[in-house]
């Protein structure tokens, strides 16, 4: 048994926006004998639009109505329907997260694009999605390697780093980038970013002007892959932070719109209007490149690709799900440990309440679970909660399978009625937020979306 859904991912980045459509057809990849384990098994893109430059009104300003007509214009040409759209992601990437109106627009852009297309912002989860776009995740497994993944954009580096069995292990986000300087047909300087000191506003600069910046850019670029030791010059450019690195050889994967220049032949530095060209160039002579080193299968669409086709997940061998009204968005993320799982259920309970008192909305309970629990242990879990979540609906995600017979237990206790969503199968990051859709599959599964909401 198959079926299809269909998912929208719309990339909101410091120099271009970008829309795909893409189809996902889910699975049960279980035999007819054992409990269903639903997977999405195909990802196939339908439509991919022009990538057009991010409208602006002012330097710190993003043109939200110039913005929203892009996106109503690529549903048109797409032929589809916000209404048909079941799940996918809006996310807004690089410096145009820093914009005064960012999240403003992010929320218009989400309710123009569908009732489950979520919105979200942050390096973390825009490193995944780069990565899984580009196919690092695919390109580790299948030569058995390490894989630092650079999504090179224009107003940030987003990194990821996967083991020898595709597995992420890390992310990183540094402020080197092909725009963080803008330049008009003379050469003349007419924005700097605010990590860019070696530059002044209105200044006319040349290749060899710019020399020593490019510099200091593959200098921060090679530090986060471990070819130079770290100094001041990569804690000058990381946002957050920086992957820690296995002591393993690496291949570097290559994905953005700097990705594209990296072999390039392109002669007119100041085709793009900003820095592109020269750090595509300065990257090729680079320690970056000197090694093994792969662009990805896509680049400049990489993240687009993968908020189309990879930020949805599925929760969905033993689900419960009942009296809840989908979808549910911005669910925050509280985590459990297995020491507090374990505990009698008053002092359980004491401390659910204690971590839900600082949200005045539900939020998702996380934990990891047990692999094959006692009645015992899914009796005393569902006291715990029951008597330590106050409001409704009640929201529990947990890495085994074991939401149904939890979910059983806590309708037992809170009664007909009360809405209860019980999901295994995903881990949810402490700090991340939870959107959930109506399940799919008669039931069996249910898509989810695991983001980061995070405005610099």
């Amino acid at each position: 048994m198959s079926e299809s859904i269909i998912s929208v991912g719309i990339d909101l980045g410091t120099t271009t926006t970008q829309m795909i459509v893409s189809r996902l057809t889910i699975e049960n990849t279980a035999s007819p004998f054992t409990v269903p384990h639903m997977e999405i098994k195909h990802r196939e893109i339908l439509y991919e639009s022009p990538v057009h430059f991010t409208p602006l009104l002012s330097a710190d300003t993003l043109d939200a109505e110039a913005i929203c007509g892009i996106i109503r214009q690529e549903y048109d040409n797409a032929g589809i329907e916000p209404s048909r759209v079941q799940t996918g992601a809006v996310i807004i990437t690089g410096e145009t997260a820093r914009k005064e109106n960012a999240k403003e627009v992010l929320s218009a852009l989400s309710q123009l694009a569908g009732t489950f297309v979520v919105a979200t912002a942050g390096p973390a989860l825009e490193s995944v999605l780069a990565a899984r776009g580009a196919g690092a995740d695919r390109y580790a497994k299948e030569h058995g390697v390490y894989v630092l993944h650079m999504d090179i954009g224009g107003g940030t580096s987003n990194l990821a780093l996967f083991d020898p069995e595709g597995q992420l292990l890390d992310t990183g986000c540094l402020n080197v980038g092909g725009r963080l300087l803008k330049l008009d047909e003379h050469g003349k300087v007419y924005y700097v970013s605010p990590v860019v000191q070696e530059i002044e506003l209105g200044q006319i600069v040349t290749p060899q002007a710019l020399a020593p910046l490019m510099d200091t850019l593959v200098q921060a670029l090679e530090e986060a892959a471990g070819l130079r030791p770290a100094t001041e010059c990569l804690t000058r450019f990381i946002t957050d932070k920086t992957v820690t690195l296995p002591d393993a050889p690496l291949v570097i994967s290559f994905s953005g719109g700097v990705a594209d220049l990296i072999c390039s032949t392109e002669e007119n530095w100041l085709r793009y209007g900003d820095i592109g060209v020269l750090l595509g160039a300065a990257i090729r002579r680079s320690k970056l490149c000197s090694g093994t080193f792969t662009l990805g299968a896509q680049t400049v669409r990489a993240t687009v690709v993968g908020a189309g086709s990879y930020s949805t997940e599925l929760s969905g061998s033993t689900v419960t799900c009942s009296d809840a009204q989908f979808p549910l968005q911005d669910l925050p993320a509280v985590s459990l440990s297995a020491a507090e799982t374990a505990l009698p259920a008053r002092e359980l309970a004491q401390v659910i309440r204690k971590k839900l008192s600082i949200y005045e909305d539900t939020a998702v309970l996380s934990m990891k679970g047990e692999r094959s629990p006692t009645y015992e242990q899914i009796s005393d879990l569902a006291d715990g909660i029951a008597q330590g979540v106050l409001s409704a609906p009640v929201v529990v995600a947990v890495e085994h399978d074991m939401a149904k017979a939890l979910g059983q237990a806590l309708r037992c206790r809170m009664g007909q009625g009360t809405p209860i969503v019980c999901l295994d199968g995903i881990h949810v990051p402490e700090g991340s937020f939870l959107d959930i859709a109506a399940p799919v599959a008669a039931g069996a599964a249910v898509p989810v979306v695991i983001k980061t909401l995070a405005f610099s």
